[in-house]
């Protein structure tokens, strides 16, 4: 393809998959977004490493994992997470090679320094006419410059109105005369499989719906705008979710309702139609960008953290196959607020699912009835195990564990394994041993005091010690450690 290679991204803001009409929603209606999806590729297994909003952001910008870039968490307020300064991002890369930058809507990543978008135009508003006009600016501020562009746009919708829990920011103000408001009613609503049927949820799912709703327009006049200024062919167009609905078990979980997320794809000059199986992530994004851009295979500069263990999937963008090299994904959360501390890991094949619990909390079985949140538990919810191991064939909802089942030994014995071995390979601060971070002993040297670590996931308070000669110990000198070669 002749000519400039432009990047359009657009991130949705707490968007699950279930609820739009390219993925089966019959209850939303999302036109847009169906058009979009019927001219590129619908990735039907994308996932995000986190389902935090600062957080999912980072990962994408970075190409890295938030335990790896430094954002744990949130970036706002009393939380204040931030990208740590030798982690290079898209803006960085992007400005090096030359395009124009740009960001417009929500930006929640932090510092600044770390992201210089040459354009930077924040804001909360939810009006995304005027987010389309102001897109529509940028790409003829590209054409006058004569650069190609790489444009996020950043919507607020549908994420919770905060002041208002309750609300979507359906008030006055949001709706421009080129848009239509689309009031839902609670009968209208579809429950999803991990909520529970009550009044309240189906008045807030009813604004949900009318917010995305007003998003989807968004997006329409976005893409008739770069179609009107002839950038259609020479751009790639990718639409994405930082994390799933903005409700108790989905968002801030790595349960499938958290991080299976919607992805949309138009890369011209590909196939359209395209109904993609293979099993993709965020951290994925920028080594597509730069490959679209023409550096494929481009590792962060001399300096800066990586290597960047993400990869293009350019290459099977528009394959409706199954492809066995990308047959598997991995996420990593730790904060949302600086005050939900739940450092959770996980491993997903189409088929089996492994989460492994940092610090969690414990307690006695309940009595009586257990109060339910979805087809889960409350008491499984707030009480993890170390380990869960779910079948998603038979269990799709994620609360039948197997991770105690003989049955099942040798599969969590194999994902328990690639897990820890990623987990080695991205010097994860949180791989603990006997209730301690690893990495930060190896990250000191300590293996030359002699210091040994029981190779045992908790502290065993009426068991401590390491003095027994026969007991299982770890790895702590960090050259001894093999880390699987990046592609």
């Amino acid at each position: 393809m002749a000519g400039p290679k432009n990047i359009l991204l657009m991130i949705a803001d707490d968007l699950g998959r279930e609820v739009m009409g390219c993925y089966g929603s019959q209850a939303v209606q999302t036109p847009h977004l169906n058009s979009l999806a019927s001219s590129g590729t619908r990735f039907d297994f994308a996932f995000a490493s986190t389902a935090s909003c600062s957080g999912s952001r980072t990962t994408i910008y970075t190409g890295l994992h938030t335990h790896n870039n430094g954002s744990y968490g949130l970036n706002h307020d009393k939380n204040g997470f931030q990208t740590h300064g030798d982690i290079e991002t898209a803006p960085q890369v992007f400005n090096d090679i030359g395009y124009k930058t740009g960001i417009l809507g929500k930006v929640h990543v932090s510092p600044d320094s770390q992201y210089p978008w040459q354009v930077r135009e924040e804001s909360t508003s939810r009006d995304v006419a005027f987010i389309a006009d102001r897109a529509k600016a940028f790409f003829q501020a590209s054409r006058d410059e004569a650069k190609p562009f790489f444009l996020t746009i950043g919507f607020v919708d549908p994420h919770r109105d905060i002041p208002h829990r309750g609300g979507f920011g359906n008030v006055d103000g949001n709706y421009d005369p080129r848009l239509q408001d689309r009031i839902y009613t609670p009968e209208e609503v579809v429950i999803p499989t991990w909520a529970n049927d009550l009044p309240e949820v189906r008045q807030e799912l009813a604004e949900y719906y009318r917010s995305i709703h007003r998003m989807d327009q968004g997006i329409g006049l976005i893409l008739k705008n770069l179609g009107d200024m002839g950038y259609s062919q020479d751009t790639l167009v990718v639409f994405m979710s930082d994390n799933g609905p903005p409700f108790i078990n989905s968002k801030t979980t790595l349960y499938d309702a958290g991080v299976r997320l919607p992805l949309l794809v138009r890369a011209p000059g590909r196939e359209a139609g395209i109904i993609n199986p293979n099993m993709v992530s965020w951290v994925d994004i920028l080594p597509t960008f730069l490959d679209w851009a023409g550096h494929a295979g481009r590792q962060p500069t001399s300096g800066c953290w990586g290597p960047r263990r993400g990869r293009s999937f350019l290459p099977i963008v528009d394959t409706n196959q199954e492809d066995t090299a990308w047959s598997r994904v991995f996420g990593s959360h730790t904060f949302h607020e600086v005050t939900n501390y739940w450092p959770t890991r996980y491993m997903r094949e189409r088929r089996y699912k492994y989460h492994r619990n940092g610090m969690r909390n414990t307690g006695d079985p309940a009595t009586g009835k257990p109060v339910m949140v979805g087809q889960r538990t409350l008491q499984d919810y707030i009480f993890r195990p170390a380990e869960e191991l779910y079948d998603l064939e038979q269990d799709p909802a994620e609360v039948r564990n197997l991770a105690n089942d003989p049955q099942y030994k040798e599969k969590l014995l194999e994902m328990r394994a690639a897990l820890e071995q990623w987990q080695n390979d991205t010097e994860d601060l949180w791989l603990w041993r006997d209730g301690t971070s690893i990495w930060r002993y190896r990250a000191h040297g300590y293996h030359r005091d002699g210091l040994r670590i029981p190779d045992r996931f908790d502290f065993d308070p009426l068991n401590a010690g390491n003095r027994d000669p026969t007991m299982s110990v770890v790895e702590l000198d960090p050259a001894k450690v093999q880390k699987t070669p990046v592609a």
